[in-house]
């Protein structure tokens, strides 16, 4: 892969010295602060991130882009945790978060970046899901952090067969409300030393986090693809089910590779 080019950065944010083979390939050092929660989404140029019927979607959206799958990985090697939705661990059946799951050829460079920064191997995963309608059976659940209620717990371990296991606590935690708020999903995060959290959606999981002033930094590929979109047609934006009356965001760093823009963000919360 060529080297991702750097048009712009804001001085002053952390750095984290980078092998340097990283470095090269990202333009340049990168760092996040503790603790952190920030996502990270590729969007087509008209706004587009989730495309229905097609499971893990953005490949598409992104064109199956090279340096997106390098930045997806980047920044999944530096986070204690990977926080997603039901909606989409769903639509990844098999899927594992991990870095090199997204981007292999670095997969060393991904282990080296990890233990220069005293972290496990992998980001352990967090899965929310209310319900609790989830394949219990998942590769990803092997290492994993299930939040939901008390329902939802039990309406997983009813899909076990008899004899078999669920992980317990501490791979399950069950809440008491029956719609938990985000705050109390980012304090329970805290509380078992995850600081440095990614968020990969989805949207309405992305939306919460907003609309509760709880997300610290945006990552957005910008992909040069123009999908369109008609009533009622599933596609889905970077933010669904919340109005956030225009709220604003703090340019951080630009990067570009060929025609793909990488931007990052500071929420206007932070």
């Amino acid at each position: 892969m060529r080297p991702i080019e750097r048009l712009f950065e804001r001085e002053g944010l952390p750095r984290f010295a980078l092998p340097a083979a990283l470095a090269k390939s990202y333009g340049g050092d990168f760092g996040l602060a503790r603790p952190l929660l920030y996502a990270n989404f590729v969007s087509s140029a008209d706004g587009v991130v989730a495309l229905p019927g097609l499971g893990e979607s953005g490949g598409v959206v992104s064109g199956n882009s090279e340096p997106d799958r390098f930045v997806m990985g980047l920044l999944r090697a530096v986070a204690d945790a990977v926080l997603i939705g039901a909606g989409t661990f769903r639509a990844a059946a098999g899927a594992l978060w991990h870095p090199e799951s997204a981007f292999p050829a670095a997969r060393e460079l991904f282990v080296e970046l990890r233990e220069q920064l005293g972290l496990r191997p992998h980001p352990l995963l967090v899965v929310v899901t209310a319900s609790g309608n989830i394949d219990p059976a998942q590769p990803a659940l092997r290492d994993c952090l299930i939040v939901t209620t008390a329902q939802g717990e039990a309406r997983l371990r009813a899909k076990v067969p008899i004899g078999t296991k669920l992980p317990s606590d501490p791979s399950i935690a069950a809440l008491d409300a029956q719609r938990f708020e985000c705050r109390v999903l980012l304090d329970l995060l805290h509380d078992r030393k995850l600081q440095v959290v990614l968020t990969e959606g989805g949207p309405s999981l992305v939306g919460q986090l907003l609309d509760a002033g709880l997300l610290d930094e945006l990552f957005i590929t910008t992909s040069p693809r123009l999908f369109g979109r008609r009533p009622s047609d599933g596609r889905k934006s970077l933010v669904e089910g919340v109005d956030l009356g225009g709220l604003p965001l703090d340019l951080l760093s630009v990067r570009r590779h060929d025609s793909h823009l990488f931007l990052r963000y500071a929420l206007g919360n932070a």
